[in-house]
């Protein structure tokens, strides 16, 4: 891994001041340390015009303890991004002098264009051909922008923030959905979505995405990349509209500070999903920070997948060899065509993924080592990757540890992968079975060999000097990968 240390980026919005520490500037940005403080800087700024003095004071006291916390963490370097509250406050310039004072390093101070320009890059860095419309509702405005995999479209601002629109529509949730839908109908961005995904970002949005997985009973408590269906995702909307909020389900998921937020941004999600008409709204954990990160990589990084690029990573971390993981994938590729294993593309970059992901568990005791590989994958920090191939990776992994024994395997996970995956991760926990047990997990070995098919049979070729890696036990494995297609499984030599 490259040298260039710890980034840290301070995001000062108008609800929220937030520090994210990431390990090192790169395609997938890993967090080390992340912290928030709701400060509540556009309070009282739609009446005055000003920032809140209390919450000015919150908010550099968040400042010294982050400065603080980079010193401790040794980061390489500090960025700080301001949006809309200091922007438009009148006093917002002696508030920016007294963080740069603070921080050590000036303050980026986005435009409503530049935010969602940012956000944009936030989806592309965090989502594989990403093609919607993001948005980001933040305390004081909401950033729309059109996204087509990795080109940036039209952005818009709206005064739409959960904070400004609490205080504009005091109290009335008539009067909020009123200030909504006159603002929105302006919009020439969203129209253009339909049928598309909306991709959604922003805390309050993601309070109500854990709420509904919640009350849904959904199996993966990940946030990033789950979806609703555009009409569930409306009547779960009108519902926390219209219910008191602190007599929902399941509500205890939702902190109390961020409770009073969630009707204003239920109603916004609401207008915009009819004025829209996506297909689904998505969850995005990657927003304006990572999009400030992804724009300050070099091109070469920016066109790299980050699925594969955090599995090569954990690959360095935690497997046998590297080496020996790399060389999985193109071995199993010619495994799935020897038994007629037909893969899209999207199929076959996730079977590449879980081919360098297969053998982070080995330091697991032998018999849990399925089961922790299974929930380590499926709920590891990655991006680029949905949550059915989420499940993909995590039962592959599972497959190669335990055989294909279902019995073991919890049913809730089983609920994420749709058919056409669950056979392909049985076939491929099969191929990574014999890959194990003829390399040792060692590199050098599995490209000297190959699968192939010989009219209804599944041959194992081996070279001559690889003969003694044959045996019994392979056997057994390659018999049961050739199950997995109705073939007689044979080793030959030469």
């Amino acid at each position: 891994m490259n040298g260039s240390g710890p980034i840290a980026v301070i995001d000062i919005g108008s609800n929220s001041v937030r520090l994210v520490v990431y390990e090192r500037l790169c395609r997938s940005a890993t967090p080390l340390f992340n912290e928030k403080e709701l400060c509540g800087l556009a309070r009282g700024l739609e009446a005055t015009g000003r920032l809140d003095p209390a919450a000015m004071a919150s908010a550099l006291a968040a400042m010294r303890r982050y400065r603080a916390l980079a010193d401790q963490i040794g980061v390489s370097e500090l960025h700080v991004l301001a949006t809309a509250a200091p922007r438009e406050a009148a006093n917002g310039t002696e508030f920016v002098a007294a963080v740069e004072a603070i921080a050590g390093v000036p303050i980026q101070m986005l435009s409503g264009k530049e935010e969602a320009r940012l956000t944009a890059y936030g989806v592309i860095s965090g989502f594989h051909a990403a093609d919607g419309v993001a948005g980001d509702l933040g305390g004081g405005s909401l950033e729309v922008v059109d996204v087509r995999n990795q080109v940036v479209g039209t952005g818009e601002t709206f005064p739409l923030g959960g904070l400004r629109l609490q205080e504009a529509a005091q109290g009335s949730t008539k009067k909020a959905e009123k200030l909504i839908i006159e603002a929105l109908e302006k919009s020439k961005v969203l129209p253009d979505g339909e049928k598309r995904d909306f991709y959604a970002i922003g805390g309050t949005w993601r309070s109500l995405a854990r709420l509904q997985m919640r009350q849904k009973g959904y199996p993966l408590h990940v946030t990033h990349q789950y979806s609703i269906d555009a009409g569930e995702a409306v009547d779960f909307c009108r519902m926390v509209v219209r219910r008191d909020v602190d007599s929902l389900d399941s509500i205890e998921v939702v902190s109390r500070n961020r409770r009073p937020l969630l009707p204003h941004g239920a109603a916004v999600l609401e207008q915009v999903i009819k004025l829209m008409k996506p297909r689904r709204v998505v969850m995005s954990a990657l927003g304006v920070r990572e999009g400030h990160l992804y724009d300050l990589l070099p091109p070469e990084q920016k066109a790299r997948d980050p699925l594969i690029v955090a599995c090569e990573e954990l690959a360095w971390l935690r497997s046998r060899s590297p080496r020996h993981a790399a060389e999985l994938a193109p071995w199993a590729a010619q495994a799935f065509e020897a038994i007629g294993l037909e893969e899209t593309e999207e199929e076959a970059r996730l079977r590449h993924a879980a081919c360098l992901l297969a053998d982070i568990g080995w330091r697991v005791h032998p018999e849990y080592r399925g089961e922790q590989s299974l929930n380590l994958i499926a709920n590891a920090s990655f991006i680029g990757v949905d949550h059915p191939g989420r499940a993909y990776l995590a039962l592959a992994s599972f497959y190669r540890h335990e055989g294909l024994i279902d019995e073991a395997l919890s049913p809730r996970i089983r609920e994420l992968a749709p058919t056409r995956y669950m056979e392909r991760a049985r076939a491929l926990g099969a191929t990574l079975r014999v890959a194990n047990l003829i390399s040792g997990s060692m590199p050098g070995v599995v490209p000297r060999t190959r699968l192939e098919r010989d009219g209804k049979k599944l041959v194992l070729v081996l070279p001559h000097d690889l003969a003694p890696l044959g045996g019994s036990r392979v056997e057994r494995r390659l018999a049961q990968l050739g199950k997995t297609a109705g073939l007689e499984a044979i080793i030959g030599i030469e």
